[in-house]
């Protein structure tokens, strides 16, 4: 009973904290007496029933409550709504503003608003002057417009009337630390080892800096990488005793740099010469753990990872738990070269649109990579193994890994058109004897019917004639390298002899067109051009 009623607790918290943040007046809130008044007696008929259940006897229950109370409050009371008639004068008038630009029926929107709620809390106690807003562009489009609000949800930083876009994480932490580093505190000093235990409690990665003097060269490369990197929270000291609560293995330096993570690979140490550059990488490169399970909120830094190799783990979440031993054992040499990525196969929004990239079914658990240097694409094809997971990895970091084309299964059917497959492109198509007219669609394509009754007519027209050859591809589910088409449908006519040179055709030419287009270009198999007394036969409907 007691469990259940805690549940409801925490279900009516979140609800009360989104409805107040979707109904907050346009200055600070200060008639959200109301709700919480409601609240309050909530919480006291739920200690009451707990206390009747035997539930009682936890001795901070009425604390915890009681700090869950004080942290809606604050939140309604310190982010400002605003609206069309008082969004520029908010803006205008504050010297740095952050603001959430949302809209009720968005999902994202839904998700952030409590955490940008914390975020503006945590603010508050660290002692910023940053003025924390939103905004229902939806409902306020005007306002939504002169603020550059275009997508939903967005993080606009206002320094001096001027927008700057926030592109991290959506978590809490990410968002303060992003905030306070834009608003002139890029490096928090830590002056006592109570400070240190505090730090460490709050923050699950960060740098820190060992410094006698927070002065001269280093140390202002130091401060500058701090200012710039937009996600790692930087923490100095000039105290070993301090230093060493953050990184126990600190040995008998004067100065360091260290990354510190909260995962079994826990401590970086950094090597480099202290130049701003250096720093950046080296935080940019060991910030993720060994296997980095993606979500929806880290999302875009993964995507973003300086580490442009990455190998993707797409599994069930139990059969996750048994490759992930073995997948960090893997990683553990490549941790700067390739990124390890895992995805749960359960979350559609993040597995689909990869899945459907490669064509692939999650039947069992599936190893892709990406170079995103070049844009290509590779997949292990056999097993997952130590062996074949390894070999895999030294190819992609080598370059001899062949990149992966999708391709449904080799046709076996035949008809007057030919179905062209990934796997056939070449024998079917470029490696073929004949004048190949090749018709290139989509399923989902709109003008996509009406090409094909079309060039169905002309194949008929053209039946028996030796030297030619129909064929279709549908690009949604089949590519090849030397097939770059983006538009669809779209015909391209693959002449006898020449076929490294094809000729694209207008999809809005006329059967009659067409028909003379054909009899002007194919070619005989040596690529010489076929007399009009070779196929005069064709030459009208």
């Amino acid at each position: 009973m007691a469990a259940s009623w805690r549940v409801l607790r925490v279900t009516l918290l979140l609800f009360l904290l989104v409805r107040s943040l979707s109904a907050a007046s346009a200055t600070l809130i200060d008639d959200a007496d109301d709700d919480l008044e409601g609240l309050e007696e909530l919480l006291a008929i739920d200690e009451e029933e707990e206390q009747k259940g035997g539930g009682g006897g936890d001795g901070g229950g009425a604390s915890s409550r009681s700090s869950e109370a004080e942290v809606l409050r604050r939140a309604q009371r310190i982010v400002l709504e605003l609206s069309n008639e008082n969004a520029k004068k908010v803006v205008d008038s504050n010297e740095a503003v952050l603001l959430l630009g949302y809209t009720p029926w968005c999902p994202r929107s839904a998700e952030l608003m409590p955490r940008f709620a914390e975020a503006a809390t945590t603010l508050e106690e660290m002692g910023s002057s940053l003025v924390v807003a939103k905004l229902d562009a939806e409902r306020h489009a005007k306002a939504a417009s002169l603020l550059g609000i275009k997508g939903f949800p967005t993080i606009l930083l206002f320094t001096n009337r001027t927008a700057l876009t926030y592109r991290g994480g959506f978590t809490k932490e990410e968002i303060v630390i992003w905030a306070r580093k834009k608003t002139g505190v890029p490096v928090i000093r830590l002056s006592s080892i109570n400070d240190a235990e505090e730090f460490l409690r709050q923050h699950q990665i960060f740098v820190i800096g060992l410094f006698e003097k927070y002065e001269g060269p280093e140390h202002a490369e130091f401060v500058k990488a701090a200012t710039t990197d937009n996600e790692v929270q930087f923490v100095e000291t000039n105290d070993v005793n301090i230093a060493k609560v953050l990184f126990p293995e600190v040995g008998t330096e004067k100065k360091f740099i260290e990354l510190v993570k909260s995962e079994p690979e826990r401590y970086e140490k950094f090597v480099d010469n202290f130049e701003v550059e250096k720093i950046l990488q080296f935080v940019d490169y060991n910030k993720f753990p060994l296997v980095t399970v993606l979500t929806e909120l880290n999302s875009a830094r993964v995507y973003s990872s300086a580490i442009k190799l990455q190998v993707f783990i797409f599994a069930a979440a139990n059969e996750f738990k048994d490759l992930y031993p073995l997948l960090q054992d893997v990683a553990r040499p490549y941790k700067t070269n390739i990124m390890f990525v895992y995805v749960d196969n359960a979350e559609d929004n993040l597995a689909k649109p990869f899945l459907t990239l490669y064509g692939l079914e999650a039947e069992k658990p599936i190893v892709t990579a990406f170079d995103n240097r070049i844009g290509s694409k590779y997949l292990l094809e056999s097993d997952l193994t130590r062996n074949t997971l390894e070999e895999f990895c030294s190819g992609l970091l080598h370059g001899y890994l062949p990149p992966y084309f999708k391709s449904e299964p080799i046709p076996h059917e035949k008809g007057l058109i030919e179905k062209v497959v990934g796997k056939t492109f070449d024998a079917s198509v470029l490696d073929n004897s004949e004048n190949v007219f090749l018709e290139v669609y989509t399923p989902w394509c709109f003008d996509c019917e009406t090409t094909s009754k079309q060039i169905e007519k002309l194949a008929k027209h053209f039946k028996g004639l030796e030297n030619l050859k129909f064929a279709r591809i549908d690009a949604s589910s089949n590519e090849h390298p030397k097939l770059q088409i983006n538009n669809y449908p779209t015909l391209v006519f693959y002449p006898a002899g020449d076929k490294s040179n094809p000729i694209k055709v207008s999809k809005k030419s006329s059967l009659k067109e067409l028909i003379a287009f054909i009899n002007k270009n194919i070619r005989s198999d040596d690529g010489g051009r076929i007399t009009d007394s070779d196929h005069n036969k064709k030459d009208e409907l």
